[in-house]
């Protein structure tokens, strides 16, 4: 049984299961002439029915997609013979790998005919394990929803029963979510202990030199990498600062017009057009960065005597604040309409004008929303890489200047970790350690911006 029969047959057991409950409730409800009738809606008890089998059978799936693999390598150990250990040179558990990374119906010429002997054993117990555990999901499944469906009576309270199910699925996401965080950040935590123990943190904190190529060898020159990430931070905040120097006027003054000037035709117009940019692929800014703006910047300032460099700081910001422009722009847009219409009316009847109301009035009520989006504008100048590598370079400079080429922590952490890397040497941890030093910095540009939006909400609450 493929996967797709084993949905659409799960999907049809469902909606049959769903409508069974919903039925049985209904022909009890209508036998019942005198007297109680059942506590809750006929439609609960269809969906506490579909609710058990739904829970059952995705229970068991994802137990099985955590132990498959370690099923299947157990089955094949068990099953692989004497003569292949003794003939294969290397480890058993790479004679593993070897087998399970070969296509028995698309073998290089001269493969040892036992390693595709068991390649074939394997394909085989993977395809038919997966349609044992299909049918073994339908069968307990259906189990459990026959034993919810015969709880259909009246002293059965169907809607408490799935409310309490919704309630519990809910708190299980959100612990999984939190888990998940929690995973994360620990994992960046280790990896940095790690990559701190081969180089101290105030070197990597305030070093002033960014060169993490170390030697493969001994007697390579330049065996001791630097790792000082003061040049890219530094570069990451001023390619951050350029974009929002474009993004946050732009992007605002357009959410004002939109919002309070436009009449309705211009805006249902100018605010799809807007959001086209949203859809944009990061690699076509980045292709239309390095082909159109940079070369354009680069005669533009040669016109007035200047110099810039062919991959520059000034090109990357620009075009990224071309891209942000309509995250600012959507969400200040929404937040500036859910200004009560009477702030409004009551500065007009105080003699403001329309302009002095949206600067004193409509603005300031809308800060804690403004903050959000320009929130979240500055974590995704900070998250982008494809721009950055394609119009700014990966050479780690440190400088003020927009004109010269920088690079981010998250292009550096992106070449850290391209290619087979050991993890066992100071490059590769470097990218954890940049990753948690971004991830904290980060954490601190929340706190001080939820400071804002709770000082500016409670004036306005």
């Amino acid at each position: 049984m493929g996967f797709w029969s084993f949905f659409t047959l799960l999907c049809l057991v469902g909606f049959y299961v769903n409508w069974y409950g919903t039925t049985k409730a209904l022909r009890i409800n209508s036998n019942i002439e005198k007297g109680p009738k059942l506590p809750s809606l006929p439609n609960y008890y269809g969906r506490h029915a579909l609710l058990s089998f739904i829970l059952v059978s995705t229970t068991i799936l994802l137990v099985w997609i955590f132990l498959k693999p370690f099923i299947l390598d157990l089955l094949l150990e068990n099953k692989i013979s004497v003569d292949l250990i003794s003939s294969f040179d290397g480890d058993p558990s790479m004679l593993i790998d070897t087998i399970k990374a070969t296509d028995p119906n698309n073998f290089f010429p001269g493969t040892n005919p036992l390693i595709i002997e068991f390649a074939k054993y394997y394909e085989y117990i993977k395809e038919t394990s997966d349609s044992y555990v299909y049918l073994m999901v339908l069968s307990v499944a259906l189990i459990f929803s026959i034993f919810s469906l015969r709880k259909i009576s009246i002293s059965f309270q169907a809607r408490q029963s799935v409310e309490k199910t919704n309630i519990n699925i809910l708190i299980f996401c959100s612990v999984i979510a939190i888990i998940t965080t929690i995973g994360i950040v620990f994992s960046l935590i280790f990896e940095a202990i790690r990559f701190f123990e081969k180089v101290p943190f105030f070197d990597f904190l305030f070093g002033l030199a960014w060169s993490p190529q170390t030697a493969i060898r001994e007697d390579q020159v330049a065996s001791q990498g630097a790792f000082g990430a003061i040049p890219i931070f530094s570069g990451t905040l001023l390619i951050t600062l350029v974009a929002m120097s474009v993004a946050i006027p732009i992007g605002l003054l357009s959410a004002i017009y939109i919002s309070e000037y436009a009449n309705l035709k211009v805006r249902k117009f100018l605010k799809p057009v807007l959001e086209i940019l949203a859809g944009v692929p990061t690699v076509v800014y980045g292709f239309f960065a390095a082909i159109t703006v940079g070369p354009f910047l680069k005669d533009l300032v040669s016109f007035f005597g200047f110099s810039i460099a062919s991959e520059s700081a000034l090109a990357a910001g620009g075009v990224m604040g071309i891209m942000i422009i309509p995250f600012i722009s959507s969400l200040s847009d929404d937040v500036i309409n859910s200004v009560p219409m009477s702030l409004r009316e009551g500065s007009y009847a105080m003699g403001a004008t329309k302009s002095e109301t949206i600067i004193r009035v409509v603005l300031p009520a809308a800060l804690p929303g403004i903050m959000g989006a320009i929130l979240l504008a500055v974590s995704r100048a900070i998250g982008e890489t494809m721009i950055v590598v394609m119009a700014a370079g990966i050479a780690a400079n440190l400088t003020a200047n927009p004109f010269e080429a920088v690079t981010t922590v998250t292009v550096q952490i992106v070449t850290l970790l391209v290619g087979d890397q050991e993890f066992d040497s100071a490059k590769t941890l470097a990218a954890f350690a940049l990753g948690i030093t971004l991830f904290f910095a980060t954490l601190l540009l929340n706190l001080y911006a939820l400071k804002i939006v709770r000082k500016y909400r409670e004036i306005y609450d």
